[in-house]
């Protein structure tokens, strides 16, 4: 008779442990056959990826399964598959424990796919240069686009604040405007030389040429009337499409300003202000884009990830 080795002894625990679990799904709480073998699956799912790593299934630790639930979302299951492999784990390990298997529960304080938020899609800085340099700045819409591209990555502002914006929020000299965001808050944002530049550009040689009455909207259209956020909506996508980024919206435009600004140090407090945001919980979720960024560079190039 071939002498069994450690490994298949210890493979033969845990598959005796993961069947008396499912038999007691089964016998104790009477689940349907179908929810047993769904709870099966991802079991088997997580040992493939436990045994992967060199790790014990019945020995795993919170960060272990921490890092299968994560690497399932990131593979492209769905959060009510991934809450469901949650569960698994939960019922599993929990079974382990009252059956003196173990002494202590690793899944008691996993995070809930239901907590966590889907992360906004934000340009690279590589992916803004192409888009900033796509306007045809030989041409009056090219200028026009070019300055209100410029401005919203500049200073973050909303659509509505872009397009509602007059002449007299607008300080060329002193680098700032002054925006009134959701139930009219004030509020001071700057901006950077080159939207400057862009938006003296088009009040000088383009805006004084399409003026039709008497108003003071900053953007106009070529029939000199102001933009809608509809109309800015379809520019941004045209120039998206052009430089391969399909579906661009103005807010991807917001979130980038608040990725990049906290990619370059700046404080949550002040992007918050900048924003606009009420809540400082509303900003933070940037600070989870560059968490994530900052993970899966390492994933990608760390040797020993």
């Amino acid at each position: 008779m071939k002498p069994t080795t450690a490994g298949e002894g210890r493979r033969d625990a845990d598959r005796r442990a993961l069947e008396a679990w499912l038999d007691a799904l089964v016998a104790e709480r009477g689940l349907a056959a179908n929810t047993v073998e769904a709870y099966g699956r991802d079991l088997a799912r997580l040992w493939d990826d436990l045994e992967k790593r060199r790790v014990d299934p019945l020995a795993a630790e919170a960060p272990e399964l921490q890092r299968h639930l994560r690497d399932l979302r990131r593979d492209g299951l769905s959060a009510r598959s991934v809450a469901r492999a949650l569960a698994s784990i939960r019922g599993f390990y929990g079974f382990l424990v009252d059956d003196g298997r173990r002494s202590d529960d690793p899944s008691v304080h996993l995070t809930s796919p239901k907590t966590w938020r889907t992360l906004p899609k934000v340009l690279s800085e590589q992916q803004i240069d192409s888009l900033l340099s796509s306007p045809d700045v030989h041409e009056d819409l090219g200028i026009r686009d070019k300055a209100m591209i410029e401005l919203i990555y500049a200073s973050g502002l909303r659509v509505s604040e872009l397009v509602d914006l007059r002449l007299g929020q607008v300080r060329l000299e002193q680098g700032y405007l002054v925006a009134f965001g959701k139930g009219s808050k004030e509020r001071i944002v700057p901006f950077g030389e080159r939207a400057e530049a862009w938006i003296r550009t088009y009040l000088r040689e383009v805006r004084p040429r399409w003026l039709s009455g008497r108003h003071d909207v900053v953007f106009l259209n070529f029939r000199g009337r102001g933009l809608t956020r509809q109309g800015f909506w379809k520019i941004l996508k045209k120039y998206g499409e052009s430089v391969g980024v399909p579906s661009l919206s103005p807010h991807v435009l917001r979130h980038s300003f608040a990725s990049h600004l906290l990619e370059h140090g700046a404080d949550l407090r002040i992007v918050q202000t900048l924003l606009g945001h009420a809540d400082i919980s509303t900003t933070q979720i940037y600070t989870h884009i560059h968490q994530h960024r900052l993970k899966s560079l390492y994933d990608r190039f760390h040797p020993r990830r």
